[in-house]
């Protein structure tokens, strides 16, 4: 399960910002997640719950914000959900794609 370093290092990062700014304790960390980014939204959760404990985010909550994917269609000029599993062909024109616009974050967003 590699969320588990992945909530590890939200933590470690969250954690540093936090003592940056004179906090002693962070109540909120709210991240990005994009569809395609190989990340379990529920399996972080669950990782962060255990990576926090013994951290001034031992209380903290994970806030998840799920990005969904979407492609660029040249030339139709619209943008399209490629969907999971990803499927990179225009429903409009039917052309393919090579412009992934998002789907792929994984970022921390705010730490409060």
């Amino acid at each position: 399960m590699h969320e588990l370093s992945i909530a590890t290092a939200i933590v470690e990062q969250a954690d540093q910002w936090a003592r940056t700014d004179g906090a002693d304790t962070v109540s909120t960390v709210s991240v990005r997640v994009g569809e395609l980014s190989g990340v379990v939204p529920d399996a972080l959760t669950f990782a962060f719950e255990v990576a926090r404990d013994g951290t001034a985010l031992a209380d903290a909550r994970l806030v998840v914000e799920q990005v969904s994917a979407q492609a660029w269609c040249g030339p139709c000029a619209e943008e399209f959900a490629v969907g999971m599993p990803p499927f990179f062909w225009c429903p409009h024109c039917d052309q393919p794609s090579t412009e992934l616009r998002s789907g792929r974050e994984l970022e921390i967003t705010a730490v409060e």
